[in-house]
């Protein structure tokens, strides 16, 4: 999301672009950059040796894969604080696709762009990462897909679900979806995101309706399955009505290897993120400008190229990590791990790193997009209308600066990594046999996340700090 709301409030009437991290300001460092680069590697090292000299016991993998603990076996009030959420929710869902059809298609005017890429897609993906898996209960496509089920209890879906098919259709839309928000020109018109909508909406439905609800959301509600991720690291879960707490991350440690199509689909979030932030350095003008020079019509594919490329290359660098990762950990007179069961087991512990790219990105422009919906709330269609009072509402555009979100970031992933590193020291321990194996197949873990560290950093610092 590289191009998001007005550089000024006061410039409401002419929908101009700006950076995601667009203050107006760089932040001069006290202490040149390469400094917190190497500090910030060094956390992350010394995480690992803290982890390789602590005597205690890998915890056993447990039969529900998460180490949680009920809290509350039912909830008070939860079914009707779940059908007011979901009323709530599909009320917001009707008006944003009414705004966007029906209001004035300025960007700023319309509260349509900042509800879907502000709160829906940020603020969900906070609210997952950080609480838990919100979307689930909340979906509004779920929720009318509920209320079909209910008016029909007795119809079955015609068709049972390809097993070879298997989540790939989430994986596929997921990457539909990343094409849209970075490189689709409609993104910001509101008539085009509720046509988007909608065409989503029917889309879902329709495979409800031929392959069941439960069946469609657990392999091609993209959202449900990606939000359900980041829901991983998160420490609440809820089950049957009943509450569960969990340590941070630990949703992340699985018995079984996940399948390709989900671990493509976690290699996918790392890159799209990492790619969005690429996107405002100097180095990717550079590439532009340099693609440009040989092909003056390729400016529509660039974007495209790149957000196949990066992918492929992400994938490609972890499952030579993973291949390295197996020969490492093999014990004398044993055959390596099977390269696919190291990946499946270790790409979840990439999810924090994507979690923390994610709240580093977005922060700031999670900061004034929410400022926007003040005034949005009194006239969410751009009419005029002011019904509670707050239209003329003064957007405070350093409400957050450089300094604040460049240190926020720092915090952020290197605490991303760390738990990272955490997550694969249990892994190891769990797949090799032997502590001493489990630490050599680390190596080249740790070599991976301490040059992914560098690299995120680098990437956060790029439109933020000065010299």
């Amino acid at each position: 999301m590289t191009r998001r709301l007005l550089p000024a409030a006061g410039l409401l009437a002419t929908p101009c672009l700006s950076l995601a991290h667009g203050f107006g300001q760089r932040y001069d460092l006290p202490l040149p950059l390469w400094l917190y680069l190497t500090g910030a590697g060094l956390t992350v090292a010394l995480s690992f040796a803290f982890l390789a000299l602590w005597r205690g016991n890998a915890p056993a993998a447990p039969c529900q894969g998460d180490h949680a603990r009920l809290l509350l076996r039912r909830i008070p009030g939860a079914r009707a604080l779940a059908f007011f959420l979901r009323l709530l929710v599909l009320a917001l869902y009707v008006l944003v696709i009414v705004a966007g059809l029906v209001g004035v298609q300025n960007p700023v005017k319309n509260i349509a762009p900042a509800m879907v890429w502000a709160v829906w897609w940020v603020g969900m993906a906070y609210v997952s990462a950080l609480v838990g898996d919100l979307w689930a209960l909340v979906n509004p496509l779920d929720s009318v897909a509920r209320a079909a089920q209910r008016l029909c209890p007795r119809r079955r879906a015609p068709f049972g679900w390809p097993a070879w098919l298997d989540s790939w259709p989430a994986t596929l839309l997921f990457f539909c979806f990343i094409w849209m928000e970075l490189n689709w020109e409609g993104s910001e018109q509101p008539a085009s995101l509720a046509w988007a909508m909608l065409l989503y909406s029917a889309f879902t439905w329709a495979g409800m309706a031929l392959f069941g609800r439960a069946t469609w959301l657990r392999n091609a509600e993209v959202f449900h399955v990606v939000f359900g991720l980041l829901a991983r690291f998160a420490p609440n879960t809820l089950r049957d009505g009943a509450w569960y707490v969990r340590p941070y991350a630990a949703g992340l440690l699985v018995a079984e290897p996940v399948h390709r199509a989900r671990l493509v689909l976690v290699i996918l979030m790392l890159a799209a993120v990492s790619f969005d932030g690429m996107m405002e350095t100097q180095t990717w003008y550079d590439i532009v400008d340099a693609v440009l020079a040989l092909s003056p019509g390729a400016i529509g594919w660039i974007t495209t190229a790149a957000l196949l490329l990066m992918p492929a290359l992400f994938l490609a660098v972890f499952l030579l990590f993973c291949l390295l990762i197996a020969r490492c950990g093999a014990s004398d007179g044993r055959p390596p791990v099977p390269l696919m069961q190291v990946a499946g087991r270790f790409v979840l512990t990439l999810v924090p790193i994507a979690i923390a790219y994610h709240f580093a990105h977005y922060l700031s422009f999670l900061a004034m997009a929410g400022q926007y919906l003040i005034p949005l709330a009194s006239d969410p269609l751009g009419l005029g209308w002011d019904l509670f009072g707050t239209r003329l509402y003064f957007i405070r555009l350093g409400i957050v600066d450089a300094k604040a979100v460049w240190y926020v970031s720092l915090f952020a992933i290197v605490a991303g990594h760390v738990a990272a590193v955490w997550l694969a020291h249990v892994c190891a321990l769990r797949l090799f046999a032997g502590r001493r194996a489990a630490l050599r197949s680390q190596y080249p873990m740790l070599a991976l996340m301490v040059a992914y560290t560098l690299l995120s950093l680098w990437i956060i610092a790029q439109p933020i700090v000065g010299g």
